[in-house]
């Protein structure tokens, strides 16, 4: 059976970066993911597409194919510490939930100086290209309910309630 829209793929992977550094792997558990419903990034879904249980490959995604680029416009910087209430230790690299007109997102924090904080809002992979080494474990249809709800449930399934 070939990977194509509206079936759950099981793969197995892990992640490196353009320096080789490993980023991400599934682990034991192979993940698994409803394809063609934007579960994963634009280029490994392309890359998947027509594959079947068992297929090998290693591909690199561009930074565009997979969080995009680095976007200025969500670095800020000369945010007030008084914005940071009730942490006691503010460190660079760690993240936040900040709230905007656009709602919810992460930012972390790239920054401190004495008065002030630099946050940077762009996905931590952003403006990153990506190497995936993936193995296929399985491919089947998925149910109407699947479907439905956008995403893969069952074995490997990430449930986000």
């Amino acid at each position: 059976m070939k990977i194509e829209n509206d079936k759950v793929v099981q793969i197995k992977y892990t992640l490196t970066d353009a320096q080789g550094n490993l980023l991400d792997a599934s682990g034991d558990e192979p993940l698994a993911y409803l394809h063609g419903n934007h579960n994963l990034i634009p280029g490994l879904e392309a890359e998947l597409s027509n594959k079947q249980a068992g297929d090998k490959f290693v591909v690199t995604i561009p930074a565009e194919e997979a969080y995009g680029e680095k976007q200025n416009h969500l670095i800020q910087d000369g945010v007030p510490k008084e914005m940071f209430q009730g942490v006691d230790n503010i460190e660079v690299g760690m993240r936040f939930e900040a709230q905007s007109e656009q709602g919810f997102h992460s930012v972390v924090i790239t920054e401190i100086n004495d008065e002030t904080v630099t946050v940077d809002g762009n996905h931590e992979m952003a403006g990153m290209d990506l190497t995936f080494d993936i193995e296929v474990i399985d491919v089947r249809d998925a149910t109407e309910e699947e479907i439905s709800h956008g995403h893969a449930h069952g074995t490997g399934g990430h449930h986000h309630d």
